[in-house]
């Protein structure tokens, strides 16, 4: 009976385990997984830890039974009446364990070099160029090929090779796609590489990216979207994004630097480019895509005006004179010029604000407008809401700090969610 309750106990706890495994591994969704690689980037490193995993597991398995044989067959059992042989200094048990880790490291290096030599290499030529640059605590995209500034969404194409050029513009930080390839960092005066093809095959769709090296007190707050489109759909997008700002553009597009190269429009077929209209956008609030929506709390002591209706042409003179211009670029209001902050010229076609973090939704964005840095511990932008406590300055914002109340805060709203 004792030896049956010893069992038991054994059995108890690897039961539960396996239990727990199984229903793990009946999930039908992984969004955030990077076992379910749609690059060839993903798929090398996917072949990678494969390999390596098989060949832990062999070994763990060899180690582990050859450890179990010995303990029982050499286990003492109280009849020994004589001290067993020792051994010491043989020769070819020595040679033996030594060549084993050797060849096991041997066939870990081979295919792990092979990958890195692989993942390193130049890009082929015609790949989209897209720059990335880091912030405490957002992501700015730059496209040199069409003259294209966004933050925190990146559209790319199926089937066409993308080639991320990587800085930083504080401190260290990494970015990652888990589901279209690796991860790579960022670092400050230094600049990295990182290039995959998405899979030609694939439907249009969203991914969710991170920076995942810590980079202060918002890390875990710096996400971005990648979506993957159709050629076309891509075309139609850069399209609209080169035209300026479409509510109150009183200035043509900003021209590209005298250095940069003219570039015709993105490969597509015209025939798909006809039917879609100028300034595609990812129809990302469809149930399938639920995933990808941000559900970040909003802090239980911030509130707005409820009821309150924005006038876009008011709020384009409110944000035309508050401390939004001095950090924010839009291109076709001539007053907005600043390379701080994020660019906002095509602001209301964007699926989320702050970095990833809430919906971009009216009510979203102006509690984000009145008080940024509760949202967002550590954010650079002020606080704008009149009389709201700012958690950095330690004090409430006075309308001599340029403080705005809810209504010109909800006529900036309408102002920006217009910019379409």
């Amino acid at each position: 009976m004792k030896g049956n309750s010893r069992l038991r106990q054994i059995l108890t706890p690897g039961l539960i385990i396996m239990l727990a495994l199984a229903f793990t591994a009946g999930a039908q969704t992984y969004p955030n997984s990077t076992f379910q690689p749609h690059s060839e980037l993903g798929r090398s490193i996917d072949f990678l830890w494969n390999r390596l995993f098989l060949l832990a597991t062999i070994v763990f398995v060899l180690v582990e039974g050859a450890l179990i044989y010995v303990i029982f067959r050499y286990r003492h059992t109280g009849k020994e009446t004589e001290k067993p042989p020792q051994t010491h200094g043989h020769a070819v048990l020595e040679v033996i364990w030594t060549l084993i880790p050797a060849l096991i490291l041997l066939f870990i290096a081979v295919p792990t070099v092979r990958i890195i030599f692989q993942t390193q290499a130049k890009v082929a030529a015609g790949a989209l160029e897209i720059d990335v640059i880091g912030h405490q605590w957002w992501w700015e995209f730059r496209y040199p090929e069409y003259n294209i500034t966004t933050a925190n969404e990146i559209y790319i194409p199926v089937g066409r090779t993308v080639n991320f050029k990587l800085n930083s513009n504080d401190v260290n930080h990494s970015f990652w796609t888990p589901e279209l390839g690796g991860k790579r960092d960022l670092i400050p005066n230094h600049t990295n590489y990182i290039w995959f093809t998405p899979d030609s095959t694939m439907k249009s769709s969203v991914w969710n990216g991170f920076c995942t090296e810590y980079c202060g007190t918002s890390h875990g707050k710096m996400r971005f979207r990648v979506f993957t489109v159709q050629p076309a759909e891509f075309a139609s997008w850069v399209a609209g994004q080169q035209r300026p700002a479409t509510f109150g553009a009183t200035a043509p597009a900003v021209p590209a630097p005298a250095s940069a190269p003219t570039v015709a429009p993105p490969p597509s077929n015209g025939a798909q480019l006809a039917s879609l209209p100028v300034g595609y956008t990812f129809p990302h609030n469809q149930p399938e895509f639920a995933y990808a929506k941000p559900n970040t709390p909003i802090p239980a002591d911030l509130n707005f005006t409820k009821g309150l209706t924005g006038s876009a042409a008011r709020g384009m003179q409110v944000y035309s004179s508050a401390a939004c211009i001095g950090c924010h670029a839009i291109n076709g209001n001539p007053s907005s010029v600043g390379v701080v902050g994020p660019n906002l010229t095509h602001f209301g076609s964007r699926s989320t604000i702050a970095a990833g973090n809430f919906p971009n939704t009216p009510a979203y964005l102006a509690l984000w407008i009145k008080n940024a840095r509760k949202m967002k511990p550590g954010v650079i932008m002020p606080t704008l809401g009149l009389n709201e406590y700012d958690p950095q300055l330690k004090k409430p914002v006075e309308k001599a700090m340029g403080g705005l109340d809810d209504q010109q805060i909800a006529d900036i709203v309408a102002y920006l969610s217009s910019l379409k």
